[in-house]
């Protein structure tokens, strides 16, 4: 099922963030980077992805080639994690969305 990355959340967000750091499937249950800060933090470091708190309460975070903005900062950087290694639209299992 195509998505776009933008709307990607929850187990969908880290299936698509565990295929980009090359974790198995049958792991990514306990990989759960857009909630847990010691999974996505790591990740928001090595890829250098400016994370910033606006104004309006949401977050905004950016790599040379996309930006996102979201409610928490975890979401918005993973998101913007795998847009910059799978693209803007991703394939997901079905039973992900």
């Amino acid at each position: 099922m195509q998505v776009k990355t933008s709307e990607l959340t929850g187990a969908a967000l880290d299936w698509a963030v565990a295929k980009c750091e090359g974790i198995t499937l049958g792991v990514v249950y306990y990989f759960q980077p857009s909630t847990n800060w010691s999974q996505g933090g790591p990740i928001i470091e090595r890829e250098r992805i400016t994370v910033i708190a606006m104004p309006n309460g949401t977050w905004a975070t950016s790599t040379p080639l996309h930006s996102f903005h979201h409610p928490t900062p975890l979401i918005a950087a993973m998101r913007c994690y795998v847009a910059s290694k799978l693209g803007v639209e991703i394939e997901i299992p079905a039973e992900l969305k």
